[in-house]
């Protein structure tokens, strides 16, 4: 899946979870993304986000930063 459309469905998602507060959305959307998304369409999205990519909603590339911080740990 494109990085485009990657990017386009976490701000979807992210949108969705705005009506939660400033800190419990970023872990909403990371836990949507670990429950309904492929383990390639995670990696895809950060590996994007980790070569600088862009276009990320606020709330998504925390969700995002999230991913990235559980799979170094992980």
């Amino acid at each position: 899946m494109s990085p485009e459309k990657l990017v386009y469905m976490a701000n979807q998602i992210a949108t969705f979870f705005a009506s939660q507060s400033e800190a419990d959305a970023p872990a909403a959307v990371a836990q949507h993304l670990e429950q309904f998304w492929e383990p390639r369409m995670r990696r895809g999205i950060v590996d994007f986000v980790a070569a600088g990519g862009t276009g990320l909603d606020p709330v998504a590339a925390k969700a995002v930063a999230l991913l990235a911080a559980d799979a170094k740990a992980g």
